[in-house]
C-alpha cells in the first residue's frame, strides 16, 4: 500500500510539472501523422527511452504548451507517460462520440499543402494513384494538391454528423458522401490531386473543405486549383526549380529564393517544408505554405505576403524524387 502511494504521488508531481508548462488544457487525442520523437522536455529535447510515436496512432492529449502552439501533450506506454509531440507531427481531433455538430468558424487564414507526387509515392508506393503513376502524366513533373485548410489548426469537420466524422478517421474515405463537381473543375481535379484514386478529395472536403466559409464543394475545389495552376505555370520559379533538379538534392534556401522570386520578397518566410527518410536518401515530399485574405478575390502572391511568418524552415535539403521507387 505504502509503495502505491507513493508511486501515485510520484506520477501526480510529474504531471503537476507538465502541465505546469502547458498553458491551454486539450481534450479528445493526437493522431500521429509520421513516426516522430516524444520529447520529456520541449526545452531540453530529452527523450527517455527514445520514444517514437506510430503512424496514425491516437494518443489521449493532456494540454498544448500555448495557445499558438507548437507541441502537444499526449499519455504514452512509457516512463514518464506524459510526452511532447510537434503540432506538425500530430493532429489533434475531438472523440466521435459526441451527438455535437462542430459550427462553421470564420477565418481568411489558411495552409496550403501541396505535394511533389513521385517523393510521396516513394513512401506510399500501394497507394493506387502511386501504381498508376507514370513518367509522362502530369504529376511527374508538376505539384499536386494535397489540401487546402482553413487554419487555426483544428478548424475542421464544420457542420458534418459524427457518422461521416468517424468514416473519415477510420480512412474510410470511399465510404464517405460523393462530390459534386462540374465537369471541368472534376476533370482539372483528377489531374491535379491524383490522390482523387484514393478518394482524397472526399477527405479533403469532410475535413477541411466543410470549414471553408460556408462555400461549396465546387468553389472550395476551384479555388484551390486556381492556386495549384500559378504555381505550377511557365512563370513559376518554383516548379522549374523541381523541374530542372529532377533526382537531384536542393536546398531550402533555394525553394525560398524560387518562392520570392514568383510572388515577391518575404513570400519564402511563409512555407514549411516536409522531408521523408528512404532508406539513405531524404525526399522532398510536402511543401505547406501560409495564406491570408479572400482567396478568390486576391492573386496568389497577395494572399501569401500577408500570411504570418513561419516559425521554422522544416527540412533544409533534400532529393527531388523521380517517378518510380528507386
Amino acid at each position: 500500500m505504502k509503495k502505491q502511494v507513493i508511486l501515485a504521488i510520484g506520477i501526480t508531481m510529474i504531471m503537476v510539472a507538465f502541465t505546469a508548462q502547458a498553458q491551454a488544457p486539450l481534450d479528445g487525442y493526437v493522431i500521429a501523422r509520421s513516426e516522430c520523437p516524444a520529447y520529456h522536455s520541449i526545452k531540453k529535447r530529452t527523450n527517455p527511452g527514445k520514444v517514437m510515436t506510430k503512424e496514425n496512432y491516437a494518443y489521449p492529449v493532456l494540454a498544448k504548451n500555448s495557445p499558438e502552439s507548437t507541441h502537444y501533450m499526449i499519455t504514452m506506454d512509457a516512463e514518464p507517460r506524459p510526452r511532447w509531440v510537434t503540432v506538425t507531427d500530430g493532429e489533434h481531433v475531438i472523440p466521435t462520440g459526441s451527438n455535437a455538430v462542430r459550427n462553421l468558424e470564420k477565418s481568411d487564414e489558411y495552409i496550403l499543402a501541396i505535394n511533389w507526387q513521385p517523393g510521396f509515392c516513394e513512401t506510399k508506393p500501394d497507394k493506387p494513384e502511386c501504381q498508376s503513376q507514370t513518367e509522362g502524366r502530369f504529376d511527374a513533373a508538376h505539384f499536386t494538391l494535397h489540401g487546402l485548410w482553413p487554419q487555426p489548426r483544428g478548424n475542421s469537420y464544420c457542420n458534418v454528423s459524427p457518422e461521416e466524422i468517424d468514416k473519415d478517421q477510420k480512412s474510410r474515405w470511399s465510404d464517405l458522401q460523393a462530390i459534386t463537381l462540374d465537369p471541368a473543375t472534376r476533370e482539372e481535379l483528377n489531374k491535379v490531386m491524383p490522390g482523387t484514386q484514393s478518394f482524397l478529395h472526399r477527405h479533403e472536403w469532410i475535413k477541411h473543405g466543410t470549414c471553408y466559409n460556408g462555400k461549396t464543394p465546387q468553389a472550395y475545389f476551384y479555388d484551390s486549383l486556381a492556386m495549384m495552376a500559378r504555381l505550377n505555370d511557365e512563370n513559376s520559379a518554383i516548379r522549374e526549380l523541381f523541374a530542372k533538379n529532377i533526382g537531384k538534392k536542393i536546398t531550402s534556401d533555394q525553394i525560398v529564393s524560387a518562392f520570392d522570386q514568383t510572388f515577391g520578397t518575404g513570400a519564402g518566410d511563409k512555407i514549411t517544408i516536409t522531408c521523408k527518410q528512404d532508406g539513405n536518401r531524404i525526399l522532398i515530399t510536402e511543401i505547406t505554405i501560409g495564406l491570408q485574405g479572400d482567396l478568390a478575390g486576391i492573386p496568389l502572391g497577395k494572399a501569401i505576403m500577408n500570411a504570418r511568418k513561419v516559425r521554422e524552415i522544416g527540412c533544409t535539403a533534400g532529393i527531388v524524387d523521380p517517378v518510380g521507387l528507386q
